[in-house]
């Protein structure tokens, strides 16, 4: 968990998560394509990054890999996202990412 975050800050798996409108998926999709793509390979099968295939994230915690989404990785080529997104889009995008991220 992130350094100030609580339990509370986090969605449990059993809790749906939020769809963004269509406009903003749209934009979202384009971002892990595009800008996540750049290093995780634009078919997210690996790249600079590790791949973001439902294969590679199975054994993830989805709130970890939601707080890597936000925070980046330190010392690492991962940069922090939280700038660009909301904690709910990271959630949809990490949920997407985990059972195949859509291509539109």
């Amino acid at each position: 968990m992130l350094a100030g975050a609580s339990a509370a800050d986090y969605v449990s798996a059993s809790e749906p998560v939020a769809q963004p409108n269509a406009a903003r998926r749209s934009e979202l999709i384009n971002l892990v394509r595009q800008d996540c793509g750049s290093c995780h390979g634009l078919t997210l099968k690996g790249g600079l990054g590790p791949a973001l295939l439902p294969q590679a994230l199975q054994d993830k915690p989805a709130d970890s890999l939601k707080a890597t989404i936000l925070q980046g990785r330190p010392g690492t080529a991962m940069p922090p996202w939280q700038r660009f997104m909301n904690e709910a889009e990271a959630e949809w995008i990490v949920t997407n990412l985990q059972k195949g991220f859509p291509s539109d």
